[in-house]
């Protein structure tokens, strides 16, 4: 009867280490040790979005990428009448910057914007958009970036 068990255990001994991952020593320049196994590993190929949300993570991509979402998908987000009408301009620390087509559309976007808001953290999360400001349409200017320095401005080149 020990020597039944005996060898049993022995088998089960041999199966548990064949079921384990065995090191392999690689010859050739210079001998490394893989692990050899039947299982998933880092090495296997990986659906690419998989490996981008990873790298994302990683790098601490991932509000960017959310911000760019927002803009990049917006006429999916908030339906194609709104998008016709508007453009999102900027997204910086939750708040969104729309730029009407009209004045009477930038009243409009004001009374829309709690289900502007509302579809937006539906389709992207909460917190990524927290304020909407709108713009109303300006026009045309001489300046070109964010400082101005005071003057006559362009009339003084035209003679």
């Amino acid at each position: 009867m020990r020597a039944a068990r005996e060898a049993s255990a022995a088998k089960a001994a041999e199966r548990a280490e064949e079921r384990s991952p065995k090191l392999r020593v690689v010859s050739g320049r210079g001998s490394r040790r893989r692990w050899s196994s039947a299982g998933p590993d880092d090495r296997d190929p990986q659906p690419f979005g998989r490996v981008v949300s990873r790298v994302s993570m990683d790098r601490g991509w991932s509000s960017r990428l959310t911000d760019a979402t927002v803009l990049g998908r917006w006429p999916q987000l908030v339906g194609p009448d709104v998008a016709d009408h508007c453009t999102p301009i900027s997204l910086r620390d939750g708040e969104l910057t729309l730029q009407a087509e009209s004045t009477a559309w930038a009243t409009q976007l004001r009374t829309l914007q709690r289900q502007l808001l509302t579809r937006l953290s539906a389709a992207v999360g909460p917190d990524v958009v927290r304020r909407i400001r709108v713009v109303a349409p300006s026009g045309p200017s001489w300046r070109h970036g964010p400082r101005h320095v005071r003057g006559r401005g362009p009339r003084d080149t035209y003679g």
